[in-house]
């Protein structure tokens, strides 16, 4: 046994440095090198088109009309690109190993062992992408989360089963008064008129279950919580006008898909003048045909529930008779 394994270390070295070692190294680092440069420059053909619009968004919703919705799409678009290019590099390894190293006879190749270089770079490299992706996700989630004292206009949001009410409010805070409201009815979607250019407050509460406040161009969901709890969040401006469809993105019961409204963005003009029909004691329809704009929502109708008597008792249906 002792003469046996003497005689495999001396043709292990000898193999080891056999002339042709060093030559499939230079060729395998130039392989590594190849690998490299087409990452990068899969990286770069990335970054220098509309990724998020080529690729659908990578599922987020596009078209934001707030600088917070873009802030977190490009966050998203950049974190899809980041991953994207780790995955590339990584597929690209274990492919090349695959292929490069795939059987050819009963001789091992050579063995590496205790490569701290290498060991290193696979250390250190994720808790720097990690760190990276971290420090950007807290700038980003730290400017959405950003409130000032005195926001343009306050709306109250007000959940219930299954529909929404709008309040606006002459401050910030529960004890503040509302000067308008616009409730929702299973006949009529509730139409939340706002205007462009002002900084926004939306302060939310439940009058029961948990419900979710979203309108994908405005920002990410909400959630909307029962009780003292007030989910307050501002954006600092609606760059765009027109018809948005917002809804619960919570189940919350047996018609939580019924639970749509309409966010209407209007010129600053046309809110003023909107808010003063409201508090003349317009409803919300001839208010919005006040300001010229489509009374009812545009982008969503109330669902038909098929809610009948006869759903539950047939007319034709003999009481008691069996099956």
């Amino acid at each position: 046994m002792v003469a046996r394994s003497s005689e495999v270390r001396p043709s292990a070295v000898r193999h080891s440095a056999s002339p042709g070692a060093g030559g499939r190294r230079r060729r395998g680092a130039g392989r590594l090198a190849g690998l490299g440069l087409g990452g990068a420059a899969l990286l770069v053909l990335l970054t220098g088109c509309d990724v998020g619009k080529t690729f659908d968004g990578f599922g987020w919703p596009q078209g934001g009309i707030t600088p917070q919705s873009h802030r977190m799409y490009d966050l998203w678009i950049a974190s899809c690109i980041a991953a994207l290019a780790v995955g590339v590099f990584v597929w690209g390894l274990i492919f090349w190993c695959v292929i490069r190293y795939r059987k050819r006879g009963n001789e091992l190749p050579v063995q590496t062992r205790y490569n701290l270089p290498m060991e290193f770079l696979y250390t250190i490299a994720p808790i720097l992408v990690v760190s990276v992706l971290f420090y950007y996700t807290a700038v980003v989630q730290t400017g959405v989360d950003k409130t000032t004292k005195n926001p343009d206009v306050t709306v109250e949001v007000v959940a219930f089963k299954w529909n929404w009410q709008f309040n606006y409010r002459d401050g910030q805070g529960p004890d503040a008064k509302t000067v308008a409201s616009v409730l929702g009815t299973s006949d009529v979607i509730p139409v939340l008129v706002l205007p462009t250019g002002k900084s926004i407050r939306f302060e939310e509460t439940s009058r029961d279950v948990i419900h979710s406040f979203w309108v994908p161009e405005l920002l990410f969901k909400r959630d909307v919580m029962p009780g003292n709890v007030r989910n307050v969040f501002e954006v600092t401006s609606l760059d765009q006008e027109g018809a948005y469809v917002g809804r619960c993105a919570e189940l919350c019961g047996t018609y939580h898909a019924f639970m749509n409204f309409e966010l209407r963005v209007v010129s600053p003009q046309e809110y003023d003048q909107f808010l003063t029909e409201k508090k003349a004691g317009k409803s919300t329809q001839d208010a919005l045909r006040a300001i010229g704009k489509e009374p009812y929502a545009e982008k969503t109708k109330p669902f038909d529930t098929r809610r009948a008597k006869n759903n539950f008792n047939p007319s034709d249906a003999s009481a008691g008779a069996g099956s």
